[in-house]
């Protein structure tokens, strides 16, 4: 009988991420590893000099498995660093908004996730690089959301009661913006609230804006939200039937340049990064490899 390869295991918990305490992970990934043959350590990240402290902790423990325990910009941050060291990522979905770890059927419990990331199998799926050095796992947008995003920033909010007051706040002072989609195949123009670079299928709130996403098919999609509709809106949560192309649109691409005509809010995987005028976007098919559950 071949003996089970002990494996070292480093998980990156963010403390505050969703504003939900992380003790119950924390006692659960220990709990866990009283019992499993492999080793593991844990590091509390803070959100300042997280930077430098994944990378030492990383080159002086040498994991061969990165766990993130946290919400979407946790798996971001701590994805970017499994891709540039070539280890396989696990997902604890530990945040108030986990889109992507719905988005890859992840289950929302502690020894369940934990199962999965230890003894699940790796899956490659697709990132979409933006500006030539930013990542994009999940979902990123201009316009509406990404002015959310800042605002919820700005505000320090957390949770859906947060969101929805934001939500409130940002559609009553949303304004259409001028812009320019390039996919190298079609060039449009047009007015929109916001536009989206798709890699999966819906928001960390579960409202789905690209029902045909796949993480894993080497190509996004870019969704123009062209005009505010309650039913179409309805639609992203209810999913009866297709989108009013009249309303929202969807573009599927390996790569676009969207150009506004003034300045726009701009956000990455629920991080904000600023206003601006143009983006290039483009699909690096399979390139990070996620811990997923074995297919039944």
């Amino acid at each position: 009988m071949t003996q089970e390869k002990k494996l070292r295991f480093l998980f990156a918990i963010n403390p505050v991420s969703g504003g939900k305490d992380k003790s119950d992970w924390d006692a659960g990934i220990r709990e866990y590893f009283r019992e499993a043959p492999h080793t593991m350590e844990i590091l509390n990240l803070n959100g300042e000099t997280d930077e430098q402290t994944l990378p030492d902790r990383i080159a002086a423990y040498r994991p061969d498995r990165l766990v993130a325990v946290g919400g979407d910009g946790t798996i971001k941050f701590v994805g970017e660093f499994a891709l540039e060291r070539n280890l396989p990522l696990g997902i604890l979905p530990a945040g108030s908004a986990n889109g992507l770890a719905s988005e890859l059927g992840l289950p929302m419990t502690v020894r369940e996730s934990i199962e999965i990331a230890v003894n699940g199998i790796e899956t490659p799926i697709d990132l979409i690089r933006i500006n030539d050095h930013d990542l994009c796992l999940h979902m990123s947008d201009i316009g509406m959301n990404a002015q959310l995003v800042k605002y919820f920033q700005d505000n320090n909010l957390r949770g859906k009661l947060g969101y929805a007051r934001g939500a409130f706040r940002v559609l009553m002072r949303s304004k259409l913006m001028q812009i320019e989609i390039d996919t190298g195949e079609e060039t449009v123009q047009r007015a929109a609230f916001m536009v989206v670079l798709a890699n999966a299928r819906q928001y960390g709130t579960g409202a789905v804006i690209n029902p045909e996403g796949d993480v894993s098919d080497g190509r996004f999609e870019v969704v123009v939200l062209r005009k505010l509709s309650f039913f179409e809106i309805l639609k992203m949560f209810y999913r009866f039937r297709p989108f009013d192309p009249s309303h929202i649109e969807i573009f599927q691409a390996t790569e676009v340049r969207l150009t506004t005509r003034r300045k726009a809010y701009f956000q990455v995987d629920g991080e904000y990064r600023g206003k601006v005028r143009q983006i290039r976007a483009e699909i690096l098919p399979g390139r990070l490899r996620v811990m997923l559950a074995k297919p039944a």
